[in-house]
């Protein structure tokens, strides 16, 4: 279950939106390259909720959660509403999350997922589309910008303008703090497969990755030239510092890393004030 990009773009199951229903939240079931559909909804940001900060028309973000996350879990809407206060939002939930469709392949065919939110949010007219992902998400949205961007085969509406990974590991199959043995045991247990789908909302795929996918720290070096952000907490109970260290040091001098005091894992550590910097770096950022 290998990710192959596919040259067809996928669309959303709706008809084209005008530029009325652009200015009103909208909701609905993308369809990916490989058939896949992937709750999604999109919204279009400060004008509305936040005149104090007006944003910037062009500019979206699309926010790839964390295992076990979806779409309508309170902390992804925390951060969809801070990042909302400079742009355009899209949130949706991976595949064999929440009301999407599939199974999930813990960030291996995920990354059609995000290609098929980032063209949606250039479909709606927004030319700067800045993916920020965390933990599983992060490790999505570096593969996704290695593999989707600039001299790339793949359609120019899936190439992000800038990429942002929180709390992301470098290294597949990691297993050296307990909550990743716990993880490991989540998804390659039939009973922790059944505790992922009725206790966790998260439907699991039982097939082992042939061949395995990219890992993060390979990605890396392949984002280039686009703008690439790294944000990990020093006290991630998850991944420790050396993940984020990783992949600082496959970046070079193209990648930017913030390493964040006190901070743990992913969307639930992350601060109201750290999102607020992660939103002034990707506003600053260039088309």
């Amino acid at each position: 279950m290998s990710t192959r990009p596919a040259g067809d773009v996928a669309r959303p199951t709706v008809g084209p939106h005008s530029e009325t229903r652009r200015n009103a939240p909208l909701r609905t079931f993308l369809r990916t390259s490989d058939g896949v559909t992937i709750d999604s909804v999109y919204e279009p940001g400060a004008a509305v909720y936040d005149a104090s900060r007006p944003p910037s028309g062009d500019l979206a973000f699309v926010v790839a959660h964390g295992f076990t996350g979806d779409v309508d879990r309170p902390h992804v809407r925390r951060v969809a509403e801070a990042f909302a206060r400079y742009g355009a939002v899209v949130t949706f939930s991976f595949r064999g999350h929440g009301a999407s469709g599939g199974r999930s392949t813990v960030g291996d065919r995920e990354v059609l997922d995000l290609a098929a939110a980032v063209a949606w949010a250039r479909e709606l007219g927004h030319a700067r589309v800045v993916t920020v992902g965390f933990s599983m998400g992060g490790s999505v949205v570096l593969r996704h910008a290695a593999l989707y961007g600039p001299g790339r085969e793949e359609p120019a509406q899936t190439h992000p303008a800038a990429v942002v990974s929180v709390s992301a590991p470098a290294r597949w199959y990691y297993r050296g703090t307990a909550p990743m043995r716990r993880l490991h045991w989540l998804v390659t247990r039939p009973e922790g497969r059944l505790v992922g789908r009725y206790g966790l909302r998260t439907r699991i795929h039982h097939r082992d990755w042939d061949p395995v996918p990219l890992s993060p720290v390979e990605a890396v070096p392949r984002i280039a030239p686009t703008p690439l952000l790294i944000v990990h907490g020093d006290r991630d109970g998850y991944f420790p510092v050396d993940h984020p260290l990783m992949l600082a040091a496959a970046a070079g001098d193209h990648g930017e890393l913030w390493l964040e005091p006190g901070m743990g894992h992913a969307e639930h550590a992350a601060a109201e004030e750290l999102l607020a910097r992660i939103g002034d770096w990707a506003a600053a950022q260039g088309g």
